[in-house]
């Protein structure tokens, strides 16, 4: 029953195109009524990874190859900055609010790098329990709903130019699903500015859980983030055989449907249980430190950064 009803809910999120934020709420909801079993819960966390990463490959064909390679080069040292800042401003908050270790160091990496992936890609490694990948990934999930709906609005406010918002959306928000879901509510070229810096700050995937994995001396498994390199051939090819660019609009659409079906698939996955088993302390320190990553990385675009 349950697969059936998710079924038919993502068939008519493809057919009527609703948007992302939209999507997410809905996931949410339909989270709080149904009961999944184990299996389904392994299968929706794998379908909302493989959506994602196909949307991100197929959106590469819209982009131009010169525009993506100048954004990701100067984008290295500004993702390394925010990164090491919010990995600080993390460890630092956890003795503050007494979070314990595996929590705070997956909400931090989520945070500093790219939600859920991060969390993903660095909790074997460090040997994190059930539980403490549960609760970060419940507060990262919150946060990024909250985000693309947050985000627009205080861009529109302050009158952030397409960059200035891509790049602060592709600094402040978690997952890379709801930073391309902002980027396109804002515009084009703030989705693609989004969607580049965001990737480059994804690579940062690799260093980091070596990093955790040489300091905790752990022999768990390294998760590499290899669809970005097909993200970079996508835009590569398509920026070189101009026969291809009747595809564009089409890929573009499918890509667009397969961000709306990963929010909605990433919203079911939240349930009661998470939600009851984060403690107060948590969620403020979660809260906390994304709050400063948005707003330090809103005073640099708006104040530092120009067109």
């Amino acid at each position: 029953m349950n697969r059936a009803i998710v079924l038919f809910t993502l068939i008519l999120l493809g057919a009527f195109s609703i948007e992302p934020h939209w999507s997410i709420l809905l996931g949410i909801g339909l989270s709080l009524f149904l009961k999944f079993t184990t299996v389904e819960q392994g299968l929706i966390k794998r379908w909302s990874s493989r959506i994602l990463q196909g949307s991100i490959i197929l959106l590469g064909s819209a982009l131009n190859f010169q525009v993506v390679l100048e954004h990701g080069l100067s984008g290295m040292l500004t993702t390394f900055i925010s990164l090491s800042l919010v990995l600080l401003t993390g460890e630092l908050l956890a003795r503050f609010f007494r979070v314990p270790g595996f929590i705070s160091t997956l909400i931090s990496v989520g945070t500093a790098i790219c939600g859920g992936s991060a969390i993903g890609a660095v909790s074997p490694v460090i040997k994190a329990d059930n539980f403490s990948i549960a609760v970060a990934m419940g507060i990262v999930f919150i946060l990024n709903a909250a985000a693309i709906f947050i985000f627009p609005y205080i861009g529109n406010g302050l009158a952030l130019s397409q960059v200035q918002f891509g790049t602060w959306a592709a600094l402040a928000i978690h997952d890379t699903s709801a930073v391309v879901a902002a980027g396109a509510s804002y515009g084009e070229e703030a989705l693609t500015t989004a969607t580049t810096l965001k990737l480059t700050r994804a690579l940062w995937i690799i260093p980091v859980a070596i990093f955790y994995a040489t300091t905790n001396k752990s022999q768990g498994k390294i998760t590499y983030p290899w669809f970005i390199l097909f993200f970079l051939g996508m835009s590569l090819l398509f920026t070189n055989v101009s026969e291809l660019q009747p595809l564009v609009p089409g890929f573009k659409t499918i890509s667009r449907i397969g961000f709306s079906l990963t929010l909605f698939l990433i919203g079911l996955s939240l349930n009661r249980k998470q939600l009851k088993s984060i403690q107060f302390s948590t969620v403020a320190f979660g809260i906390s430190l994304w709050v400063l990553t948005l707003s330090g990385s809103l005073a640099y675009v708006y104040f530092y950064l120009s067109d």
